[in-house]
């Protein structure tokens, strides 16, 4: 047996023996529990008595998708707001209360969900549960902490317009999106967050934040039933929705390229490529992770090698593939000098017909599937992991056994299987292309 692939083999018995530690207690199959409450709330609870601290995360459908039309920013000012002031507590009152405890409690909104992050000691779970309860159930959103919170949001939005690689992601979205809710930034514009009203955060927060749209996950040294009893007294009379909420359609495929150039004088061009892939829900999930880990997900990817390693045009090349529930996409980003920006789109571009065209070989792909299956245990080495994988795990609807069931995906993964995808999936034809460099000193011709 040769040194890698003794390397690949243990690098797979560790894992599947983290693996099966981690969907404790006893050796059961699943992570953590599940049950749905009487006002519709999911609960996932996984019972740990190593350390004596409670994880909270909670997940609801309250993302940047649903903002209301020309008003992009509005989930996530709303969720900054939450712990700003309720009825009951201020701002610094929240602020005291959680940090006396040695706690932490935090909430914002993404593309798709609005997070809300909870962790205490286990003997100071009341006060946590209090809080949490308190924020989600009765934020104010006061003219004041309004003002203040818009000035900091459009005072961010300022500093991310100064970075080219922020400037250049977003342009690319832009790109990919077009009028899709997934083409905004989360946190809106500077014209649209200064024209968000109190008004339309109360009814953002009345319609979306609701226990029917909502999973709580639970990590920490206390049994399902002890903490019903304690959620009950916090979110029992928290009553579900009157109103159907609308889930935005998944986006449009590229129907040719697109390509935008920013001029900033920038010593790097911040180069992003790609277009609309799939959901988390695909049935070619698995073979496009492997496929995706081959072409730009390693320091051996073909990305890696043919862009760094060869010509030496790039410190950090790569490629992700970001799978939503709704839509995903494929993106490859990369930095170069601005004169050698054009090469280096050509060498990215050749290795996606490359992928699309020859075969993967045994080796590197059982090199690949090693690594994926090696690396997925670190998702799961903490308590604050363990959570966070359960709501998503719940989110997209893929079973309490996925931590056992998803090395048995990639196993079955074979080489045909990752050219297919490849030729489904990639487009080195019809992409979106966002570049920020000194135009000047380059020759852009994609």
């Amino acid at each position: 047996m040769t040194l890698r692939r003794a390397a690949r083999r243990f690098l797979a018995l560790l894992a599947a023996a983290m693996l099966l530690a981690a969907a404790a207690p006893a050796g059961a199959a699943a992570l953590g529990r599940r049950e749905v409450l009487e006002n519709g709330m999911v609960l996932l609870t996984a019972e740990r008595t190593a350390v004596p601290i409670v994880t909270v995360s909670l997940l609801i459908r309250a993302g940047a998708i649903y903002d209301p039309p020309g008003k992009p920013g509005t989930a996530s000012l709303m969720a900054q707001l939450l712990t700003q002031g309720t009825t009951t507590r201020t701002a610094p009152q929240i602020s005291e209360a959680i940090e006396f405890v040695g706690g932490s409690l935090t909430a914002e909104a993404g593309q798709e969900l609005l997070s809300v992050s909870l962790s205490v000691l286990r003997k100071d779970l009341d006060v946590g549960l209090d809080l949490l309860a308190d924020i989600l159930r009765n934020p104010t959103f006061t003219p004041a902490d309004l003002a203040r919170k818009k000035q900091e949001v459009i005072a961010g939005i300022r500093r991310d317009q100064e970075d080219p690689g922020t400037v250049s992601y977003q342009a690319w979205r832009a790109l990919v999106y077009g009028n899709h809710p997934f083409g905004r930034p989360v946190e809106g514009t500077e014209a649209s967050v200064s024209a968000i009203t109190r008004e339309e955060l109360v009814r953002f927060h009345a319609d979306f934040v609701r226990p029917d749209q909502a999973i709580l996950a639970v990590v920490g040294d206390l049994g399902p039933e002890e903490l019903k009893g304690r959620l009950a007294s916090r979110f029992g009379g928290w009553e579900p929705g009157r109103r159907t909420l609308a889930v935005p359609p998944a986006p449009p495929l590229l129907a040719a390229r697109s390509v935008r150039t920013i001029q900033k004088a920038v010593t790097q061009a911040n180069i992003n490529l790609g277009h609309p892939a799939i959901p988390r829900s695909h049935p070619d999930f698995y073979a496009v992770q492997v496929m995706n880990h081959l072409l730009g997900g390693g320091f051996t990817s073909l990305l890696f090698t043919a862009i760094r390693e060869e010509r030496g045009l790039a410190y950090d090349v790569g490629s992700h593939v970001s799978a939503g529930k709704i839509a995903g996409d494929f993106n490859l980003s990369l930095q170069t000098k601005n004169e050698a920006a054009q090469e280096a789109i050509e060498l990215a571009l050749a290795q996606i017909r490359r992928m699309r065209e020859q075969p993967v070989s045994a080796e590197a792909l059982a090199d690949a599937k090693a690594y994926l299956t090696g690396s997925f245990p670190l998702r799961l080495d903490t308590s604050r992991k363990v959570v966070g994988m359960l709501a998503s795990i719940e989110y997209h609807g893929l079973g309490l056994d996925y931590v056992t069931e998803y090395p048995r995906h990639l196993e079955a993964v074979t080489a045909a299987d990752v050219l297919r995808v490849a030729r489904t999936h990639l487009d080195p034809e019809r992409y979106a292309l966002a570049v920020v460099a000194d135009l000047t000193k380059t020759q852009l011709s994609p």
